[in-house]
């Protein structure tokens, strides 16, 4: 997530060569002058920016088309700053060789809107919810404010953004919220938090966990090992943008669950009920998806020594919730390339929206390293086996070969964000030594490889390209417009303030034409391929069995505005829940990889 800053530099021009030294001030020093132009981010000039210079008393104001000028400023180096109520203060640094050979300086800049706010009230569960003094709030390094004696907090001058938010106080278990840009309300954010409370999972309160992320969907594949292709593809691992508690790893074969073993670590006591590192979200359980299924191996194991291993179900509608065990701990000692197929029943909790938590168990104290390996977590009517998709019932013959099911589309919880990105924001490259920070990244910016579920039917994505998440065809694929190469779903409940779908794509081929479309399912199975009502690219067409075909090769990361935007009415929907499909078809035979970005898509 790009985190705001207090001081940021941006966009500046310099008009520099030598300077002259003829005008000086009393005490010898060359005079110049500053002078510039101050925009928004949408190139609109800005009036009332106080600009300052530092190690002076000078200030100015820009006019109403956005400019300013300082005279009698010494010529050497200053930090001048620009600061406008409800915009972000920015600073530039400017030296000797920024001034003219007419002792100017020109300094231009754009100033970002930023009236966000992020508010609240830290309550403390040790004092009967009495509200919680000296909590230091933060969402970086380097902005954070501690609560006062009334336990509240506000962080102002905010660009409009996902933030993570942490709290923090000494003898209090540290607590992270993710604030959405979904989250704001007239440009608000407002929280309350309970710190201090009983841990029901290790560094998790009741608190904690009605705010963990939710499990809509029932897969999750981790591990880049391409197994039964597509279905397994080598692209990505949708499994390390989950929550995890402890120690943890992004591999190759699945992501690995880990026992703390540094040399601090390694005087914890052992306990097998209480988990050492944990993956957890929140699930609504059914009769579609009530056995779970781990794929799974480990690492650093014998016989004689095996990973333990288990799950726990926290009911979050009971009186006093507590961590309930299903079935007794598993052990696992398999370090071969050979998978196991481990069933756990939920149907106790049938009709529930519970916390689910899988981890692993300490068994002795001292050095014990071991890894747990987990490559899926399925959810359904039966135990899943070997690498094949989810049993369940086709949803109609035209979406036999789709690998939804009916149990899949009734048992996908409806969402509860309405907008979402495909750009990857992590600091640093995108490398394999990096990619765990990348799928963490997705958590905090509503990235649709977190929030939605990808089929790749047959074909594998590209996750990480700077325009956007990347779907697309295969190369030689027969003509097929009704069975897409690939695609995401999620389910919406669809009302007024959620019935108008914006879709803002690319793709990369000025002769090629992309196939996609947006198909509706509601619970009973109904179908219907949306056909935009508003199209904004560069050619564009209604083409076979409801797709939509498109060439528009604008947009990009220096370009967000020159995306194609396609518009869709849902009010049809209304009181409905559906999901919502979003494929790319082979449309023509024309050899090519025909590929679509997902830039964002946006319900309002």
């Amino acid at each position: 997530m790009q985190l705001a800053t207090a001081m940021i530099l941006v966009c500046l021009s310099f008009s520099a060569s030598s300077c002259s030294d003829d005008a000086t001030d009393q005490e010898g020093f060359a005079m110049g002058e500053i002078t510039g132009l101050i925009k928004d981010v949408y190139e609109q000039p800005l009036s009332g920016v106080t600009v300052s210079v530092s190690d002076t008393e000078l200030t100015a104001t820009t006019n109403s088309e956005g400019v300013y000028t300082l005279q009698n400023v010494p010529i050497g180096k200053h930090v001048i700053t620009y600061s406008k109520q409800d915009y972000q203060t920015i600073s530039v640094t400017i030296t000797e060789k920024s001034f003219n050979s007419d002792k100017l300086a020109t300094v231009n800049a754009n100033m970002e809107y930023a009236a966000a706010k992020i508010t609240g009230i830290i309550k403390d569960a040790k004092n009967n919810n009495n509200p919680l003094a000296g909590v230091k709030v933060s969402i970086s390094d380097t902005q954070s404010v501690i609560t006062g004696s009334d336990g509240k907090f506000v962080i102002e001058n905010l660009p409009l953004d996902a933030y993570t938010i942490k709290f923090e106080k000494e003898g209090y278990a540290s607590i992270e919220r993710i604030a959405g840009i979904d989250e704001f309300v007239d440009g608000v954010f407002s929280i309350e938090v309970v710190m201090g409370g009983r841990q029901i999972l290790r560094d998790k309160t009741i608190d904690d966990l009605n705010n963990s992320d939710y499990w809509y969907y029932n897969e999750y594949r981790g591990g880049g090992n391409a197994v039964n292709y597509p279905h397994w593809d080598w692209a990505c691992d949708y499994m390390a943008s989950l929550d995890f508690v402890g120690s943890w790893e992004e591999q190759n074969e699945g992501t690995t669950i880990q026992i703390r073993n540094n040399d601090a670590e390694r005087s914890n006591p052992a306990d097998l009920n209480v988990f050492d590192s944990y993956v957890y979200g929140r699930k609504l359980i059914t009769k579609d998806n009530c056995i779970l299924t781990l794929q799974c191996r480990t690492h650093s194991t014998s016989a004689d020594a095996p990973t333990i291993f288990g799950v726990q179900v926290i009911d979050l509608s009971a009186s006093e919730p507590e961590a309930v065990k299903v079935g007794d701990n598993r052990s696992l000692d398999n370090t071969s390339d050979n998978y196991s197929n481990i069933d756990f029943d939920l149907s106790s909790y049938i009709g529930k929206e519970v916390v689910i938590a899988v981890g692993t168990y300490r068994a002795k104290t001292g050095d014990y390293w071991k890894q747990f390996v987990i490559r899926r977590m399925a959810f359904a009517t039966k135990k899943v086996e070997d690498w094949g998709w989810l049993p369940g019932t086709a949803i109609n013959d035209e979406l036999s070969d789709w690998h939804l099911t009916q149990e899949m589309v009734r048992s996908t919880m409806p969402q509860n964000k309405t907008s979402f990105t495909g750009v990857t924001k992590c600091e640093g490259d995108l490398g394999k030594d990096n990619r765990q920070n990348a799928y963490q990244s997705w958590r905090q910016n509503a990235h649709i490889g977190a929030e939605w579920s990808f089929v790749p039917r047959a074909k594998d994505p590209e996750v990480f390209p700077s325009e956007g998440y990347l779907i697309k065809t295969r190369g030689n694929a027969a003509v097929d417009t009704k069975a897409p190469e690939a695609y995401f779903y999620a389910k919406f409940s669809i009302k007024a303030g959620c019935n108008k779908l914006v879709f803002r794509t690319r793709n990369f081929s000025s002769q090629n034409y992309t196939y996609f479309k947006f198909t509706a399912i509601d619970n009973n199975m109904n179908v219907v391929h949306l056909q935009p009502t508003k199209v904004s690219a560069d050619k564009a067409a209604a083409a076979t069995d409801g797709c939509y075909k498109f060439i528009h090769e604008n947009g990009g990361a220096g370009n967000p505005e020159g995306y194609a935007t396609f518009e869709y009415d849902l009010s049809q929907f209304n009181g409905k829940d559906i999901v919502l499909a979003l494929g790319v078809y082979k449309g023509d035979s024309n050899g090519d990889e025909n590929k679509l970005v997902i830039y964002s898509i946006n319900l309002n």
